[in-house]
């Protein structure tokens, strides 16, 4: 009887929902058929194309593919699905760009430890969080040496680098960095020693101002004619520095927001308790201001990872770029559908991680509730 009871209950609810949201008038009526009409043309033949009619090593069928060449032949459109033998065959290329076959052992090492160095950073209830912390600040000294080398191991040039290797070396480094600098940015641009607040000034715009496209070729190009003789900076430290600095303009405008949003009061309230300017904004300001600035935060650095793919254009080749190389072969010329639909699930797996877990952070911490 209360399984009963629930049933119509819930029935009741969902009812309610759909009425409200998507009957609620002849428009919406309209709106939400069309709708369904897209969804229901769309998803199976989706579906077919990237699953049940497409060609891997061993396709659903059974049928084996011997000849590579078979996915550049001129078929029919709707005879075959997708063929993901490009994938296949060049997966180490799009994981590891070109670094050296026998050494992907020290990435996949640096890709398993990854979430444990930010497992601390990222939630509160974490089994063994101490030594995870102390883990956390020397993972980057870790990760540095397994990549690039040292004592006891091969040295990998970064120019052997590619595919989701750089996107993600490039994209996480350049957010981590990035953030704290962008909070000094924030608190430069509203204080009130004339020096500092020039010079944040000057830095974000300037750098808000111009593409980040200019930017990186101003640091793959221009730069070096500004080094003495015999000094060279690599291209993936280029790149590096320029999607930091790019992040830490965007993200300081939005913590600018947030530290605006604090009402004066309670500044006063902590000068009156005698704390100093470092411990207000530290313990005080800081947090809240934080708080009301994730999203923005998190748009940002979304951003950032997605614009890794412009790399590509001082000579970097992260997965999108490795994605066009593939392309260049004979082969595989008539198989870009596979190539981009690949390196757009690559990059809505991260975007939307990200973006979930920015929610995540928001409910957690109420930050629609009023200061």
């Amino acid at each position: 009887m209360l399984m009963r009871l629930l049933n119509v209950s819930n029935f009741s609810v969902a009812k309610k929902w759909v009425h409200k949201n998507l009957f609620s008038s002849w428009a919406s009526a309209l709106i939400t058929i069309f709708c369904f009409y897209i969804i229901l043309k769309i998803i199976p033949a989706g579906l077919d194309w990237l699953l049940f009619s497409a060609d891997f090593v061993y396709n659903f069928r059974g049928e084996q593919i011997i000849d590579r060449t078979f996915c550049s032949k001129v078929i029919e459109p709707g005879q075959h699905g997708a063929c993901w033998a490009i994938i296949i065959v060049r997966w180490n290329q799009f994981m590891y760009g070109f670094y050296p076959v026998e050494e992907i052992w020290r990435v996949n090492i640096v890709f398993a430890l990854t979430p444990f160095a930010l497992l601390p950073l990222f939630f509160d209830k974490v089994i063994f969080k101490k030594q995870l912390i102390y883990f956390t600040f020397i993972f980057p000294f870790i990760a540095y040496y397994l990549l690039y080398g040292g004592p006891g191991l091969t040295e990998i040039s970064t120019s052997k680098w590619g595919g989701l290797l750089v996107t993600l070396f490039l994209g996480v480094t350049g957010i981590i960095i990035a953030f704290p600098f962008s909070i000094l940015l924030a608190l430069g641009r509203r204080s009130k020693m004339p020096v500092i607040k020039s010079v944040s000034v000057i830095f974000i715009e300037c750098i808000r101002g111009v593409p980040l496209i200019t930017i990186l070729f101003f640091g793959n190009i221009m730069l070096p004619l500004f080094l003495p003789d015999g000094v060279n900076v690599d291209n993936l430290l280029r790149g590096l520095v320029a999607m930091t600095f790019f992040a830490a303009a965007y993200m300081a405008e939005a913590i600018r927001g947030g530290l605006q949003a604090i009402p004066n009061g309670q500044l006063e309230a902590a000068r009156a308790l005698g704390l100093s300017y470092w411990q207000s904004t530290i313990q005080i300001v800081l947090p809240q201001a934080l708080r009301i600035s994730i999203p923005a935060i998190v748009n940002s650095a979304i951003g950032v990872l997605k614009d890794t793919s412009l790399v590509l254009i001082v000579g970097l080749f992260d997965l999108l770029g490795i994605g066009r190389a593939a392309l260049a072969d004979m082969n595989w010329m008539k198989l870009s559908h596979e190539v981009y639909a690949f390196v757009a699930i690559i990059f809505f797996i991260l975007c939307f991680s990200m973006s979930r877990y920015s929610l995540y952070l928001e409910k957690k911490l109420k930050t629609d509730n009023s200061i």
